[in-house]
């Protein structure tokens, strides 16, 4: 299995020297089955890149799954150019977001007076698959999901392939039970023994005192899942729209710095733009 980050910065996209070292674009994750299926997780404007990559690469099969349908995880859908060829075939996830058709929304998203060209310009063959949900496989990865604890709800993944396991669960709040959430013992049981841990990180110790409920967790709080899970390595990822590479390195420095008082051997990095990590 590989891994590539093309985007791990949450609410917004940003630009700018500060933040040059873990990148501006929102979420947009690629795996490489061993079976060479593409399978893409979400379209923030990470896609946009990926999509030019994909093109240079002639890859024309992918599968798209989505945690949720905020902004920062399909705004790039629109620039996935693709879309623009009858060459490329994509198996989307088909589900309901707030009661809206994952078709529904992306329509929403392509049309005027907001985009130019609708969904049904577009030239790919777009297919949407209900297969994708619950636990399903692609190729020779085997895909389980949880619901995670978010405001609207949202799903988190894990992705097993020859029993490396890697565990996505961005969007999710541990420190406050929303509605559709499955609670904290749930997630601490679903990233257990995972090789690879990529958690929502938005918020330190402080700033998640004026921020319970709004969805995204403490970095304190995923340090506690992480260890907890036995989790071996651990990236910190929905990266706060105002933190800067100086910022994010020295939250990672004084991380580092606990878990050698605990003597943990957990491996803790934030996620940066184009990130490839290889199982």
């Amino acid at each position: 299995m590989d891994i590539k980050c093309w985007g791990s910065r949450g609410s917004i996209p940003v630009s700018g020297d500060q933040y040059r070292k873990y990148g501006g674009d929102t979420t947009c994750i690629e795996i490489t089955a061993k079976s060479g299926e593409t399978i893409i997780i979400d379209a923030g404007t990470g896609i946009r890149s990926l999509g030019n990559c994909l093109i240079r690469r002639d890859i024309i099969r992918y599968h798209l799954l989505f945690t949720h349908a905020h902004w920062d995880h399909i705004l790039g859908i629109a620039f996935f150019r693709p879309l623009l060829f009858k060459k490329v075939k994509i198996f989307i996830q088909d589900r309901r977001f707030s009661g809206v058709s994952t078709r529904d929304v992306l329509t929403e998203v392509m049309k005027q007076p907001f985009f130019p060209i609708g969904l049904t310009d577009l030239k790919a063959d777009i297919k949407f698959e209900k297969v994708l949900n619950g636990n399903f496989t692609i190729g020779s990865v085997k895909v389980e999901t949880i619901s995670t604890s978010h405001t609207g709800g949202g799903l988190g993944y894990k992705f097993i392939e020859d029993k490396k396991s890697f565990v996505f669960l961005t969007d999710n709040e541990l420190g406050f039970d929303h509605p559709e959430g499955k609670g904290y013992d749930a997630y601490l049981n679903f990233s257990r023994n995972a090789d690879l841990l990529f958690h929502d990180g938005e918020y330190t110790k402080d700033e998640y005192k004026r921020k319970i409920s709004w969805g995204h967790s403490s970095i304190r709080d995923v340090l506690e899942l992480a260890l907890k899970a036995n989790v071996k390595k651990l990236g910190l990822f929905h990266l706060n729209q105002d933190r800067t590479d100086e910022h994010m390195d020295r939250i990672i420095k004084e991380c580092r710095t606990d878990l050698k008082k605990k003597n943990s051997a957990l491996d803790l990095f934030a996620v940066p733009c184009n990130m490839k990590i290889h199982f």
